[in-house]
């Protein structure tokens, strides 16, 4: 009987050097792959000739993996027929995932009484690529609302939950996290390091927006069973008129709770600031 792969085995075959690994190579697969990814850092799309162009490969190899990906579903053409984007197929893919189902299970009960207590919206981040990647998301109760599309990303140094996810984390997986950020200037790490302290320190983010006036960035960590981040659990506060601090002092309190009762329910630590 072949045995299944252990946890060990996986870290084992990641820290092998690049080069030990080429002898197992799929060269049409890396080209599929290359295509997705491609994509994925182009939201409005690619016509056939700007893939193949960018890729460095001819157009005829890159009509065939692009047909083949439509035909699977991962890819579409647009409305004009003219460039190729990237459909929901990977999302979907990933919410089949165990980990990330158990997570969203947990966490979107919690979520949506958040968001009726409180009259604000919330959202579910996890980290994805270099970038917060929003996994769920429910919308404030009432007319007006603010809220982070699910499935968007944002850059991570733009983002509460992206502070959080770095702040709970070892300084091993903390490095290999920001090595994969594009925005990432090795030369702001020691303020950087200082920043998040600080967040350990409280156990959460209560900042203004990175990007939006009017907001307030509330945002706990989710923590797996070592104490790392695994999600964020974010409120955008929208100060509304007659809000106080204590308004939004409140509403961090509500949010950490709900997020600590998160991290229980999957077998995550508790949160020691």
């Amino acid at each position: 009987m072949t045995r299944a792969p252990t946890a060990a085995d996986v870290v084992s075959l990641q820290r092998r050097p690049a080069r030990q690994l080429e002898k197992y190579s799929a060269p049409a697969l890396d080209k599929g792959l290359d295509i997705l990814e491609l994509l994925a850092a182009h939201p409005d799309g690619l016509s056939q000739h700007e893939v193949a162009r960018q890729l460095g490969r001819s157009v005829g190899e890159i009509f065939r993996m692009l047909a083949t990906l439509e035909r699977r579903g991962y890819i579409a053409q647009s409305d004009q027929g003219d460039r190729y984007v990237l459909t929901l197929r990977m999302f979907a893919i990933s919410h089949q995932h165990p980990p990330t189902r158990l997570l969203i299970r947990e966490a979107l009960p919690r979520m949506q009484e958040v968001a009726r207590a409180l009259g604000q919206s919330c959202h579910l981040a996890v980290f994805h690529d270099g970038r917060v990647l929003i996994v769920a998301q429910t919308d404030a109760p009432g007319a007006h609302s603010y809220n982070v599309r699910m499935g968007a990303q944002v850059p991570v140094f733009q983002a509460s939950s992206g502070m959080i996810l770095l702040a709970f984390q070892t300084p091993a997986v903390r490095d290999h996290m920001l090595r994969e950020c594009p925005d990432y200037d090795p030369a702001e790490r020691e303020k950087l390091e200082r920043k998040l302290a600080r967040i350990r320190r409280k156990g959460f983010e209560e900042v203004p927006s990175y990007q939006v006036r009017g907001i307030y960035n509330l945002s706990c960590p989710i923590l797996d069973f070592a104490g790392g981040a695994i999600a964020a659990m974010t409120v955008p506060f929208v100060l509304r008129i007659g809000a106080t601090a204590e308004d939004r002092h409140a509403a961090r309190r509500a949010l950490s709770r709900e997020a600590a009762a998160v991290s229980h329910a999957i077998g995550g630590a508790e949160l020691t600031p």
